[in-house]
């Protein structure tokens, strides 16, 4: 199942304040249940992680290491994926393992 991209700021909002999260060395993750019939997935990652290079390769090992799990989802969920400095530093191989360990956790994936 192919996953939408979320984009509005509300949406971000909404996961951060009414979302269960977890959070690793090198990742959160925000999971919300939605109404939609479809799974939607955000990532960001702040200047606090570096210049513009270091954030665009956060958030390529973030997508990379989703493309694992997308198909693996259960329905109906927002998901927040938010890149912390060490994010730049690991390999995907980290970013892959914290990610399934977090989505497990909080009930996006069996």
């Amino acid at each position: 199942m192919k996953s939408k991209t979320l984009k509005e700021n509300k949406d971000f909002r909404r996961l951060y304040y009414t979302g269960k999260s977890r959070a690793d060395s090198c990742l959160v993750t925000y999971v919300s249940k939605s109404r939609r019939n479809e799974t939607r997935v955000g990532i960001t990652s702040s200047k606090k992680i570096g210049k513009a290079v270091e954030r665009n390769r956060a958030r390529r090992l973030i997508r990379a290491s989703f493309s694992f799990f997308e198909n693996d989802l259960n329905a109906n969920y927002d998901i927040v994926f938010v890149a912390r400095s060490k994010t730049t530093k690991v390999k995907m191989q980290d970013v892959k393992e914290q990610m399934e360990t977090q989505l497990k956790a909080l009930g996006a994936i069996n």
